[in-house]
């Protein structure tokens, strides 16, 4: 066993899974339900899993079951599960001795697989300012507007805006409303901010840092940073128009509203659409083209090493230059006059295709575990939690144990990744000193 948990990217799901169970231990403690009763099993395991997995989806009105102690675990374990749980271990070990060991250095490489080892300790200290500056802009800005717009008390505004800031910049969508936050759609001062907070927390801590270091010389950063960071703005236009679009009429929706607050809803439900998981819109009375639109968005995610899940903006373009270039016969994948080496080609393959798979297996077998759920509905809800976006159609609460079970291992599958679920699996594969005779079978 020893053995088995020495290489640091087996660590990343187990540290993901002991989390999930020891929320699921305390969300089931009395304390934590407004009912003082004990939770049942699957609901603080569900609980459990959608925040460590900062996706958001629920199974009952987070507002009204939950307690204060409650409330206040599931923004720790969001927190948690948003920084990274080996990662969030290492910065409190660095917080508390200033150094840091090898082997932490390895553990948080493992989660981040962005920086080298000699970069750790400085970067865990910029994620956590970062961290904190972000979260705590979000909540000054909502705190105001809650206590001057709508007469919260200080400290009840302070309180909502925090735990909103939380899940805002994890890209998760618990939220403190039944509606989320539907009745605040027109009000750009609450949903705002927590939109751009969902964008910053979606891009990734290492574009996110190479962007701000270098923002006068875009041409100078690095394939993965040009990758997610144009290709999440270009994600956002399409999602902004695609959604304008198909609800501009919809009079459950966008129909009866001004074009000015048309254009404010559309653009922060987009920003909440690939992971952010909180709602501007109600969800269930959108039209069916928008749940195509939605589904695609939540699939592709967001940044690498981010809060975000899906299979990443980086991997959905890299695959789109790769088309381009066998399209135009190109012998090499090249961005920005760089070559993409041919590792990374495979494993953004592997990923899109393994995401692909569990998708469409967990779709299957949602719709034979559940009577009277719609394709298209148990799709949404699928993708939802694989991608660990949050948003749902209604379909999750009404599922049999069984079925949330299954939507809670797609949240935890989507949040360490199947790339990592799959390598610490397979760890034990050895290189081989010899290489077979190639051969080009016929294709298409």
């Amino acid at each position: 066993m020893r053995r088995f948990l020495r290489h640091p990217v087996r660590l990343v799901p187990l540290g993901f899974l002991t989390a999930i169970l020891l929320g699921t231990g305390l969300l089931m403690l009395p304390q934590a339900n407004a009912g003082h009763r004990f939770t049942p099993f699957m609901t603080a395991l569900f609980t459990a899993t959608s925040a460590v997995s900062v996706t958001g989806m629920s199974v009952v009105d987070t507002s009204d079951y939950w307690a204060a102690p409650g409330l206040v675990m599931i923004t720790v374990l969001t927190q948690l599960g948003g920084l990274g749980i080996l990662t969030g271990a290492t910065l409190v070990v660095l917080t508390v001795s200033r150094r840091l060991g090898l082997h932490n250095r390895l553990l948080v490489q493992a989660e981040t697989a962005e920086f080298g080892i000699g970069d750790v300790r400085r970067l865990l200290l910029r994620i956590g300012l970062t961290v904190l500056v972000c979260e705590t802009a979000i909540t000054v800005v909502v705190a105001a507007r809650l206590h001057l717009a709508y007469a919260y008390p200080p400290g009840r505004a302070l309180w909502y805006a925090l735990f909103h800031a939380v899940q805002a910049f994890n890209n998760s969508g618990f939220a403190l409303y039944p509606d989320s936050l539907v009745r605040f759609a027109y009000d750009a001062w609450v949903t705002v901010p927590l939109a751009l907070g969902a964008i910053v927390g979606g891009l990734g801590f290492p574009a996110l840092f190479e962007a701000g270091r270098e923002w006068r010389r875009p041409s100078g950063w690095s394939v993965s940073t040009k990758l997610t960071v144009w290709g999440s703005i270009v994600l956002l236009l399409v999602g902004f128009v695609g959604l304008l679009a198909a609800e501009w009429t919809n009079p459950l929706t966008l129909g009866p509203a001004g074009w000015a607050q048309k254009a404010l809803v559309a653009s922060t439900q987009d920003a909440f659409l690939r992971t952010g998981g909180f709602g501007t819109l109600d969800v269930t009375r959108l039209a069916e083209e928008s749940y195509l639109l939605i589904i695609a968005l939540m699939f592709i995610g967001g940044g690498s090493a981010s809060t975000a899940g899906g299979i990443k903006v980086a991997t959905f373009f890299l695959l789109a230059f790769v088309i381009w270039a066998e399209v135009r016969g190109e012998p090499d994948v090249t961005v920005g006059r760089r070559r993409v080496a041919g590792a990374s080609q495979r494993q953004a393959l592997t990923v899109a295709l393994l995401s692909l798979a569990v998708v469409v297996a967990g779709t299957v077998g949602l719709i034979l575990l559940t009577e009277g759920v719609r394709y298209y509905q148990a799709l949404f809800e699928v993708t939802s939690a694989f991608s660990t976006a949050g948003l749902s159609v209604g379909v999750a609460p009404r599922l049999p144990a069984a079925g949330q079970l299954a939507l809670a291992v797609l949240m935890y599958v989507g949040r360490v990744g199947t790339l990592t679920l799959g390598s610490a699996i397979a760890l034990n594969t050895r290189r081989r000193l010899y290489r077979y005779p190639e051969e080009q079978p016929v294709v298409g």
